[in-house]
Formats: C-alpha cells, structure tokens, sequence
C-alpha cells in the first residue's frame, strides 16, 4: 500500500497518550493513528442494522379523546 508523509496538529496530552498506547501495543504512533482512523472510518460507514414493528390493536381511543386538541391529550395524560 502506498503511504505518504503528512504534518497533523494534535494536543499535547492526547499525543502522550497515543505513544504510551502505542508503545503498550507494541506498535508505531504512526500505525496507532492509521488503525484509529480505519476504526473510525469504519464506524461512520456501518449502516443502521433493519428491524420490523409488529403492529398492535389496542382498540382505538377512549372515549371523549380529541387526538387534534393537544391541551386535551396532556390533560387526559397527566391524570
């Protein structure tokens, strides 16, 4: 795989800890920040995993329930 050379900007504390990390996984901050980013990458790409509603008949409405009147529906709700 081609690489190349680039100049990133990082806070001090932050790249304290990628060494130590680094250094933990016995591998190069370079390579700590390309499997970051691939982590990342990969996340951000993962699409939503699909699911299904059952529908369920609950019988309708009470009675004397206006669902177009909000003040009504929060009135009845909060009793």
């Amino acid at each position: 795989m081609a690489t190349t050379r680039t100049t990133i900007t990082v806070d001090l504390d932050l790249l304290e800890e990628i060494k130590r990390r680094a250094l933990d996984l016995h591998s190069t901050v370079s390579e700590f920040f390309q499997d970051s980013a691939r982590e990342r990458l990969s996340r951000i790409h993962e699409k939503a995993k699909p699911f299904r509603l059952t529908p369920v008949d609950t019988g309708g409405y009470q009675p004397g329930v206006d669902v177009n009147d909000n003040a009504a529906l929060l009135d009845i709700m909060e009793r």
